[in-house]
């Protein structure tokens, strides 16, 4: 029944119960013209509509050749499986616990929790008078050290003298023994006396000896004495650095998660004073399958959400895969690392990441586009090309690949951003000038 057919009957029909009403009341004389006002109203309901209609239709063009009502949709790239989503929960890029080196009592701890740190900045202050003591008393003992080696080069430079007195009497002796030989052989002198020269000049050749002696073992003595210096300087640049732990100092820079100690207690060398967190990046630990294990690699692109930030998308890559998987359960610990500009990202949120597959996305559309073109590798969809009352259907055979979840994909004929029909009120035929919903229209747009 035509809307307008329907639009007739119910006036007709509203008619009939008044015009009976009123026939029972009404005199005998009225009841004719009553009856051929019902009749009017009744034959206008039905023919003025089918008038405006012919007079809307261009002359010449029948049925066949009006707007057909269609929706469309824009052709856009994407996978037909979804992704599987794991949930993890962010954390910093790095975790470090500052520790103390040394024994004392804290004097200050000038951060708390939140607070942000830049490496290198002193943040805390040990007790240091008994480190400054032992200071003390290694450089005291440095001192000694050296004044031993001043000791020790003086007695050397003693001995090389001595050396070089005997040097001077052994040449004496020497000088004297070839007189007393020359006297000998003129016959001048006895030869007791020139064995006696002799004598003297093997004497002081062994004073010599024994002074060249004694300076190499003063030598050796300098070298002793400078060993004990140079490991005395070792003990006291210990020292120094102990002292130098009395003072804690931001191993990165990030923010403060935990301050497990307060000023006024004892700390021991290896107890934690802060935690600190880099933010600069954020890290997501998610467990894998080891079934889906084979489809994720170090460096693959990750989408992931935060419950935290409904409306923002954050991209990652994996940066690390476990070598061994829990024996148990089989999952295999899996790092995910995504940037974190403006470190507006804190710790503890639960994320949800999606790892993006390699293969190249093809333009996916639904079947119901599908649905009168049959079935096949090779099918036919409707394009929309055209603006206004010049909106046509245009036919394009496209190439179909896999199907799944209502959707298929096209491998060929269909271009991204490109509008086509999902479905019609009726039939379609290539060139078919066709009607937008305002659905369409709002997609297209």
């Amino acid at each position: 029944m035509s809307q307008s057919a329907f639009f007739a009957f119910m006036v007709f029909r509203v008619g009939y119960r008044w015009f009976t009403s009123v026939f029972r009341a009404a005199p005998t004389g009225v009841v004719p013209l009553l009856m051929g006002g019902v009749l009017l109203t009744t034959v206008g309901c039905e023919v003025l509509p089918k008038g405006d209609a012919q007079a809307q239709r261009p002359p010449g063009q029948g049925e066949s050749e009006e707007a057909v009502s269609v929706e469309t949709a824009i052709a856009q790239t994407g996978a037909l499986d979804e992704p599987l989503e794991y949930t993890g929960t962010t954390e910093p890029v790095r975790l470090v616990s500052l520790r103390s080196q040394a024994e004392g009592r804290l004097l200050d701890l000038n951060v708390d929790v939140g607070d942000t740190v830049t490496e290198g900045v002193v943040v805390g202050q040990l007790d240091d008078r008994l480190l400054l003591a032992l200071l003390n008393q290694a450089q005291a003992e440095l001192a000694a050290r050296e004044s031993e080696v001043a000791q020790a080069q003086a007695e050397v430079n003693d001995a090389l003298a001595q050396v070089e007195q005997v040097r001077a009497e052994l040449e004496q002796a020497r000088a004297d023994a070839e007189r007393q030989q020359s006297l000998l052989d003129e016959g001048v002198t006895s030869e007791q006396d020139a064995e006696r020269a002799q004598t003297q000049v093997r004497t002081a050749e062994q004073i010599v000896r024994s002074a060249e002696e004694q300076v190499r073992t003063r030598q050796q003595a300098v070298v002793a004495a400078q060993g004990r210096v140079e490991a005395q300087r070792s003990v006291v640049a210990e020292e120094q650095e102990r002292r130098a732990y009395s003072l804690l100092v931001s191993p990165i820079s990030g923010a403060v998660l935990e301050r497990p100690t307060e000023p006024g207690n004892l700390v021991q060398p290896g107890d934690e004073v802060l935690r600190i967190g880099d933010f600069s990046a954020i890290k997501v630990m998610v467990q894998v399958s080891e079934l889906e294990l084979a489809g994720v690699r170090v460096g693959q692109p990750v989408q992931i959400r935060l419950d935290a930030f409904p409306a923002q998308t954050f991209r990652g890559q994996v940066t690390r895969i476990a070598p061994a998987a829990d024996p148990t359960a089989r999952l295999i610990p899996v790092e995910i690392t995504m940037p974190n500009p403006g470190q507006q990202i804190s710790s503890g949120l639960l994320a949800r990441s999606q790892f993006q597959s390699e293969q190249a996305e093809r333009v996916i559309i639904p079947e119901t586009a599908l649905e009168a073109a049959g079935e096949g590798d090779e099918s036919t969809i409707f394009v929309v090309e055209g603006k206004g009352q010049d909106t046509k259907a245009i036919a394009r055979s496209v190439q179909i690949g896999d199907r799944a979840n209502g959707q298929v994909e096209i491998l060929s004929g269909l271009e991204p951003g490109q509008a086509f029909i999902i479905r019609s009120s009726r039939p379609l035929k290539d060139n078919q000038p066709v009607r937008l919903s305002i659905l369409s229209e709002t997609q297209a747009e």
